[in-house]
């Protein structure tokens, strides 16, 4: 006699007799869950837990237009938690600014969640199966670093660079490391309606547990050797609503002085070279001959690089200027990456006619673009890179370096993020682009977090928010360069094209 074998059972099969607005809410739900794997919060497994979740939903989509609103619907719960430090610089002049604030993380979080349901709607275009995901999500990942200027803020990548699985980064960059978290969540989501599935379960559990500590173990790479060169950190502590007021502006100058001017502080020598934050004097540099003078004078001859604004007939541009010993030539880089609606409107010519002008928009001639990524010369530390503030979002910039660099150094005033989320998560990104690069990267922020940051993405010393002072570090040496330094995300991308290629054909074999 044959013995019948119960018929499996549907996961979720709850869920699919939710209406729309239900389905939308859980789905935004499980977003919000998953931005809490980004900084301040840092727990990534919530963030894999996130994705496991919207992997289940999407399994239950049939039609492509319902998977693509699972897709959307999470990424708005998702990057309206992550980026709720946007509504920051719209209370440095509330009287102008404060009311566009919850449209501009409304707008912000829905129009970036577009990338995700369009990833979630080609998945379910190319198969009924679920694997494609991984690849169009990514694919999508990467897109939102390139289009309508890039915007790669809290990349799922960017949650996991406390622990050893951020490590990675120096091998398949941010974007590796997000395929990699899409088939950790592929792998969870699958349901247990298997003969086998307390094997199944047991396999899952295992994955678990080796994603969550990944996530959690600290870096197992060795110290990184040091070179005998000091570094010197300064950070005045400048509040944005104040710092460009003449008494305030002269106080945090004096302030910078002092601190470029004190002694060595204990265990360390004479610094080889100074930082100043992004925009750190008040006045262009045309206007600014005396106050180089005196910061030069309180750096005893010894390089400072420090940020302030360079004024030409065409435009204004956000620069940072390396003063050498007296009689030397300054070396200049603008900043080249400017940020939208905070630098610069998108659609200028419409923006004119109707008054608008950039968040951080100080003239109405507004800024210019540099040129591009460009090392300088820092005599006997070797050659940096240097990034202002926005620009270390962007790993392939970085990247696209004519030259490799000795180290990286970041000026920046995340005085606009306010005192928690946006700093936090912009000097994750930092560290980032240091374990990408294989270099160390010295950061200086006006209001904090200033950092020296070895190699490995680990911060070496450090001043946090809202405290004036400065730090001298030692600078690490750099490591052999990386196979990301070296290949980029072509590799990726081609794996991409032809992962999307294959799900196509494959659904075709299947008709």
């Amino acid at each position: 006699m044959t013995r019948a074998v119960p018929r499996p059972r549907k996961p979720w099969g709850w869920y699919a007799g939710l209406p729309r607005a239900g389905r939308v809410a859980i789905a935004a739900g499980a977003g919000a869950l998953g931005a809490l794997g980004q900084a301040p919060v840092d727990q990534p497994i919530l963030l894999l837990l996130g994705l496991s979740l919207v992997f289940l939903m999407f399994r239950r989509q049939k039609r492509t237009r319902d998977a693509a609103l699972v897709g959307w619907s999470f990424g708005v719960g998702y990057f309206g938690v992550a980026l709720i430090w946007i509504l920051q610089p719209f209370q440095i002049d509330p009287e102008r600014h404060a009311w566009m604030a919850p449209f501009a993380l409304l707008l912000l979080s829905m129009g970036l969640a577009l990338f995700w349901g369009a990833a979630f709607w080609v998945a379910r275009r190319l198969s009924p199966r679920t694997w494609p995901l991984m690849l169009s999500w990514t694919a999508a990942e990467l897109l939102r670093a390139y289009v309508f200027t890039g915007f790669p803020w809290a990349s799922p990548s960017q949650a996991l660079v406390n622990g050893a699985a951020g490590q990675a980064l120096a091998w398949v960059g941010p974007y590796g490391l997000v395929l990699w978290l899409m088939s950790l969540a592929w792998i969870l989501s699958f349901p247990a309606i298997y003969r086998r599935r307390h094997l199944m379960r047991l396999a899952q559990a295992a994955v678990l547990v080796g994603a969550a500590l990944s996530f959690y173990l600290p870096p197992s790479a060795p110290t990184a050797p040091l070179s005998p060169h000091v570094v010197r950190l300064v950070q005045p502590n400048a509040e944005q609503h104040l710092k460009w007021q003449p008494d305030f502006a002269r106080m945090f100058f004096e302030r910078q002085l002092e601190f470029t001017a004190a002694p060595p502080q204990a265990g360390t020598s004479t610094p080889d070279l100074t930082i100043w934050p992004e925009t750190a004097i008040a006045w262009a540099y045309e206007d600014a001959g005396p106050a180089l003078d005196m910061i030069t004078a309180a750096a005893d001859g010894a390089p400072v690089a420090l940020g302030l604004l360079r004024r030409t007939d065409a435009a204004l541009f956000n620069s940072m200027v390396v003063l050498g010993r007296p009689g030397a030539e300054p070396q200049i880089y603008d900043k080249h990456h400017l940020v939208p609606f905070g630098e610069y409107i998108p659609f200028s010519s419409l923006a004119d006619r109707l008054g608008l002008i950039g968040l951080a928009q100080v003239s109405p001639v507004g800024f210019g673009a540099g040129p591009g990524p460009r090392t300088l010369d820092f005599g006997a530390l070797g050659r940096g890179l240097p990034l202002i503030c926005y620009e270390a979002v962007f790993p392939h910039e970085v990247n696209a370096a004519p030259e490799r660099a000795d180290f990286i150094v970041q000026i920046t005033n995340d005085a606009w993020f306010g005192r928690d989320i946006g700093p936090q998560q912009h000097l994750a990104q930092a560290r980032m682009r240091a374990i990408e690069q294989g270099l160390p990267l010295m950061r200086a922020a006006n209001t904090g977090i200033s950092a020296m940051i070895d190699p490995h993405g680990r911060i070496l010393h450090s001043l946090p928010m809202g405290e004036a002072g400065f730090v001298d570090a030692t600078l690490p040496l750099p490591r052999a360069p990386t196979l990301y330094s070296r290949s980029g995300d072509l590799p990726l991308v081609l794996l991409l094209c032809v992962g999307l290629v294959v799900a196509r054909l494959h659904r075709t074999v299947l008709k």
